[in-house]
């Protein structure tokens, strides 16, 4: 499976999976069936429980349209609006577990995902044909709209060791000692992790110092040096967010 490196924002690089083109199309007939499912309900509701259908009658074929227009539009903007309601995600990928970000570290913003769903238009032409090769052809599985918005579809299978994500193990009896960190994001604990286990690598102290200064600063704390070095600072940081966010293995 190809890998994409995105920098982030604090210039650190992090490696994920991109999505497979099979991936994509599963969660695309996903998110069909859904809007499928709507409009089927829709219809029964208004022209079979409801019995609604005397209310087009003696209407024009441009008001009918209209109508029929209004009952689905929810079908049209499912995907910007699930994508920008879900931070890139519809159902279709959830359960792929699949998701769009932006390739240049930052959060994908509804601009992006509205630039997606206008170059559906052209993606999904000639029955998709189009979206699918250039995906292909492109370097991160990107479609038309991805390479329009600057944006990619990643995969969130955990694949990898515990030790390279945000994860960490907690005990079921853990006490966690710092309620700030509810403050952080799962982006800045990653970045702190990653630049964390680099710098154990490598014993450099001068990393854990800074990096601890930094959660310090951010957090607004005042550790005491003699009860809880820096490095078991960072490791109870860690932990804390795990606990706190809910985060499980």
């Amino acid at each position: 499976m190809s890998q994409i490196a995105i920098n982030t924002s604090q210039n650190v690089n992090i490696n994920f999976n991109i999505a497979s083109v099979g991936e994509r199309m599963l969660a695309f007939i996903i998110d069909l069936l859904i809007k499928v499912a709507y409009v089927i309900l829709v219809f029964y509701l208004f022209f079979n429980i409801l019995d609604l259908g005397y209310l087009l009658r003696g209407l024009d074929q441009w008001s009918v349209i209209a109508v029929y227009i209004v009952i689905t539009f929810p079908v049209y903007v499912y995907p910007v609006v699930l994508e920008s309601l879900m931070e890139g995600q519809t159902p279709g990928k959830k359960l792929m577990k699949i998701k769009v970000v932006k390739i240049d570290g930052y959060q994908a913003s509804f601009g992006d995902y509205l630039i997606r769903w206008v170059f559906r238009l052209i993606d999904t032409s000639f029955v998709g044909s189009i979206g699918v090769i250039s995906m292909i052809v492109s370097k991160n599985n990107q479609r038309l709209g991805d390479l329009a918005s600057g944006t990619a579809v990643i995969s969130l299978k955990n694949n990898i060791n515990i030790s390279h994500t945000i994860l960490e193990n907690i005990h079921e009896d853990y006490v966690p000692s710092f309620p700030q960190v509810i403050a952080l994001t799962d982006n800045d604990m990653r970045i702190i992790k990653d630049n964390y286990t680099k710098a154990l690598k490598v014993d450099d102290r001068q990393i854990i110092s800074k990096l601890s200064d930094k959660i310090k600063s951010i957090l607004k704390l005042e550790i005491d040096p003699t009860k809880m070095t820096e490095r078991q600072f960072i490791s109870v940081v860690i932990k804390d967010y795990n606990y706190y966010t809910g985060k499980d293995n």
